[in-house]
């Protein structure tokens, strides 16, 4: 009787270690989750505090400069440098993670770091594709592009960040526009900007709306509609009345040129629109004396046209007009 007894037990034991594979542990065997999150992110929680104390310290840097533009120069560096730092070591931990290098990317464009701020734009778009990486990635591309004198290229980044306007696309709307103008293309630079803007007059100009109004002011300026673009100024001071030097200094402190020179034109138009006109002259001149500019011969008409107005205007008089608000400090051009 006992080889019955031990086959019986044989063959349980068989069927206890042929039993099946019951598979990977169920969520609430693993904590929510957690285990194979782990598994695929295994930095997920470190990556992501990373990346909040980036955008934390970018964000910092920003705003530094509706402050005092010229101090803000030095303290901006140490944040973007730390904020390189970050980056680089979150993209040892997450190699394929488009947040991380978007970031990385940024962080070395303000430094000057060219060539791998173009890296990391790139294998972001790889990793997540132009449309999910979004302008603040394409339209910066784009963006440096120009900076190089590479028009084309750029404009082609450019032309694929486009989207409703907001904080994000504004930069590349208005980078797009310029880029067009100066090869040529005044008409689509000008659809560009208008196909973004409130068919009825806006209530509130945001900064981001601050900006696209006051270029397509600057493009209606450069292609001599000085009617259409005194509309657009008229519509901006009757809005904005006695906040619109400071809104437009505020947007135009945080606004990186393509060219740099730019700077010069933007502000010069600024400075007209208040009535400034020693400090429209300064920009004026300062652009006119850049180099081969697109448009030097209309930053030279708007000097002749003050230096006109100043001979036949008596001083007494000069002496008694109102500025529409206080002259905003000088601005130190961003590094190009």
């Amino acid at each position: 009787m006992r080889w019955p007894c031990i086959l019986a037990i044989s063959l349980a034991a068989s069927r206890a270690e042929a039993k099946p594979d019951p598979g990977p542990p169920t969520r609430a065997a693993v904590g929510n989750g957690d285990f194979w999150r782990e598994v695929v992110e295994p930095h997920a929680d470190e990556v992501r505090a990373l990346v909040t104390k980036t955008r934390n310290a970018m964000k910092i840097a920003d705003e530094a400069l509706q402050t005092d533009a010229e101090w803000a120069v030095e303290p901006r560096m140490r944040y973007f440098e730390a904020a390189l730092g970050m980056m680089q070591y979150a993209r040892k931990l997450a190699p394929e993670n488009g947040e991380v290098l978007g970031l990385l990317g940024r962080a070395a464009d303000e430094l000057g770091k060219t060539r791998q701020a173009i890296e990391a734009y790139e294998a972001a778009i790889r990793v997540v594709g132009a449309e999910k990486a979004g302008p603040e990635v394409v339209g910066r591309l784009g963006a440096i592009y120009l900076r190089l004198g590479d028009r084309d290229a750029g404009i082609r980044w450019l032309r694929q960040a486009q989207g409703p306007l907001n904080p994000s696309s504004a930069p590349p709307l208005v980078q797009l526009a310029n880029a067009l103008a100066s090869r040529g293309e005044v008409t689509q630079a000008i659809e560009v900007l208008q196909n973004v803007l409130p068919t009825a007059g806006p209530g509130y100009y945001s900064q981001e709306l601050s900006l696209v109004s006051f270029t397509l002011a600057v493009v209606l300026d450069r292609d001599e509609q000085r009617s259409a673009a005194f509309e657009v100024l008229d519509k901006m001071k009757t809005s904005l009345q006695q906040q619109f030097g400071t809104q437009l200094q505020n947007v135009l402190a945080m606004t990186r040129y393509s060219p740099a020179e730019d700077q010069h034109y933007y502000l010069g138009l600024l400075y007209e629109a208040l009535d400034q006109y020693p400090e429209a002259r300064t920009e004026w001149a300062l652009y006119a004396a850049s180099g081969d500019t697109p448009w030097r011969a209309r930053a030279l008409d708007h000097l002749h046209a003050i230096d006109a107005q100043r001979r036949a205007k008596p001083v007494k008089a000069a002496a008694t007009t109102t500025p529409v608000t206080a002259p905003p400090p000088r601005l130190r051009p961003r590094r190009p």
